[in-house]
């Protein structure tokens, strides 16, 4: 599996946004590339010292491709989408990435099902994916401590290898916050209660 981002770029605003940079999907082919937008999703979690957290997810779309690879056992997607968290105090973290899975429903996961954390380390990360295996893969995360935080992904590129047959992904959101949170350090240190919430997307095909 390959996710590839193209660039970081932050706008120095009252909501702190990084964005993965465009990539121009005309160069896909005629009938190399399915659009679909993908639904809205909201969820407010609520701490028991009363911290709230809200999180959005906005403009999400997946542009399923043919694999690069040209083997017949790759599965390719380019994604986009904005992902916003509001907290009401302290500071926090939120992450945005993918779960991508070969042959395996997205759309029905439960605790039986092994999921496999794989890091986002530089602009390109590349995996094996055989079929019944979930990938979770971290793209971007950004600490923030003014309450809102906004990621923009554009044009994120999936790509998944050794499946040889259908092929899922579905974005998730993950927040955690706390008043005592350290944004330096990315702790927290006790001072109240932590929250952290996940928002899933629909899951998607890739081509």
């Amino acid at each position: 599996m390959k996710i590839s981002k193209l660039g970081l770029r932050r706008a120095s605003a009252a909501a702190a946004v990084a964005a993965v940079a465009a990539v121009g999907l005309s160069s896909m082919g005629a009938g190399g590339a399915a659009a679909g937008k993908l639904p809205n999703g909201f969820k407010k979690v609520t701490g028991i010292d009363g911290q709230v957290v809200q999180t959005w997810r906005t403009g999400e779309y997946a542009f399923a491709q043919q694999s690069e690879a040209h083997n017949g056992a790759g599965r390719s997607a380019r994604v986009s989408g904005t992902y916003t968290s509001k907290i009401s105090k302290g500071g926090g973290n939120v992450e945005v990435g993918y779960l991508v899975g070969c042959q395996v429903n997205l759309g029905s996961l439960d605790a039986g099902i092994s999921i496999s954390a794989t890091p986002s380390v530089g602009a390109s990360l590349s995996l094996p994916l055989s079929p019944g295996e979930i990938k979770k893969v971290a793209v971007t995360d950004k600490d923030f401590k003014n309450n809102l935080v906004s990621l923009q992904l554009s044009g994120v590129e999936i790509d998944v290898q050794g499946c040889g047959g259908y092929a899922q992904a579905r974005s998730y959101v993950k927040v955690l916050a706390a008043e005592g949170y350290n944004t330096d350090e990315g702790t927290v240190n006790g001072e109240g209660g932590a929250v952290q919430s996940t928002l899933y997307g629909k899951p998607f095909s890739l081509g």
